[in-house]
């Protein structure tokens, strides 16, 4: 992507110059950044899609001072009528489950692709909304079908009721307010109030962003970089010369200053970090299972599937939760296929035997798929555009 090209997503801003003035900082309204928006998921789409185990939803109905919810999967029996008032259902992950809402969600990858987490639908009746509320991460709000209207402010009194079952804030203090008609889109630093209403029936695209926190993170890197140095059984805690003691309830020192050794020999290992969070930012989201694939038409070209995650960095690949050392000619080759999530034949030509039985078992494993390049992620929001309107 050309960071230094305006967009019409952005409102004639480069991704350089929304990324400098805007990202973590004050929100954008950008008319029409996607014209005449088509939408890929439809409602009948996404009320199938809920209806699915593995497709993580929610159905959301308020009334009068309190709010009820329900976790799917939800036939559509189970769905309020249309006409009914004041519900939303919440579909999460839909790029996960839908090739054009894949590539609707890479027109965001100016945006560091370790950050971009998912594509997540909200389908509302008139009057229906999730109440004010704040998130904990950047967000866009597209317009898909119908009208929002949002509310949003800056607000340091962050207090939630306590007596819903889901998070709203106590004290909403709004200071702009803007109806958004079908491509219009609004983005939203984190821990920016909002609360957004549909006017008749509507459908929102969200596009959300991970932000994982300190100790989440320390977590999981901590649990890698001991499966990373393993069990041995020679490196037992052994206390022979410890005498008796009177005050048994007393941690010793000496399993004090053991524990500390085992913790620096996971973190002392060379790159172990580096690869523990490669991994830990790739591994697919959970319920994710891919279908074995075919390698016969590698030759041709190959791109990843939309389930999977591959990121890099100076010294490795990583994909799926596994990292792999790269270098020379063959990690150039697989940089281009994380930025672009695609090659093709004349890429393949120049790849060592080694990065072709690499890519091979990926794409016997489902993770990419073999045969020509499909249109590069560049071109799908210029593709949603062209479509005729209804």
């Amino acid at each position: 992507m050309d960071i230094q090209q305006t967009l019409a997503l952005l409102g004639g801003l480069t991704p350089a110059q929304f990324m400098r003035r805007h990202w973590q900082k004050k929100p954008l309204l950008v008319r029409q950044a996607i014209p005449r928006f088509a939408p890929p998921v439809l409602r009948a789409a996404l009320f199938a899609l809920a209806a699915r185990e593995g497709v993580e939803s929610r159905l959301l109905h308020s009334t009068p001072g309190a709010w009820k919810l329900r976790h799917g999967p939800f036939s559509r029996r189970a769905l309020p009528a249309l006409q009914q008032p004041d519900w939303t259902l919440l579909v999460q992950g839909v790029d996960l489950h839908d090739d054009a809402a894949h590539a609707l969600l890479q027109q965001f990858r100016f945006v560091p692709e370790a950050r971009l987490d998912d594509l997540m639908i909200s389908y509302a009746s008139d009057g229906g909304g999730v109440g004010p509320h704040f998130d904990s991460y950047d967000v866009f709000l597209l317009q898909a079908h119908g009208r929002r209207r949002w509310r949003i402010g800056r607000q340091k009194d962050l207090a939630l009721r306590s007596d819903l079952p889901l998070k709203v804030l106590a004290h909403f203090a709004p200071e702009e307010e803007f109806v958004l008609d079908p491509g219009d889109m609004l983005y939203l630093p984190p821990r920016y109030a909002h609360d957004g209403i549909a006017e008749g029936e509507c459908m929102t695209y969200s596009i959300g962003f991970r932000a994982p926190a300190r100790a989440e993170l320390a977590r999981e890197l901590l649990l890698r970089l001991a499966d990373d140095v393993g069990d041995d059984p020679s490196r037992l805690y052994r206390d022979a010369g410890q005498p008796a003691l009177s005050n048994p309830a007393a941690i010793p020192a000496e399993l004090q200053a053991f524990a500390h050794a085992a913790l620096s020999r996971a973190l002392a290992q060379p790159l172990g970090l580096e690869r523990a969070l490669g991994a830990y930012l790739t591994e697919p989201k959970p319920g994710v299972w891919f279908e074995a694939g075919d390698a016969s038409a590698l030759r041709k070209g190959l791109h990843l599937d939309r389930r999977s995650r591959m990121l890099y960095d100076a010294q490795h690949v990583f994909m799926n939760g596994e990292s792999y050392r790269a270098a020379g000619h063959d990690a150039r080759l697989m940089r281009r296929l994380a930025d672009e999530r695609q090659l093709t034949a004349r890429d393949l030509a120049r790849a060592s035997d080694a990065a072709l039985e690499l890519l091979a078992s990926w794409c016997d494993a489902g993770w990419a798929h073999a045969g020509s390049a499909r249109c590069t992620p560049g071109n799908a929001a210029v593709a949603f555009a062209a479509r005729p309107s209804a």
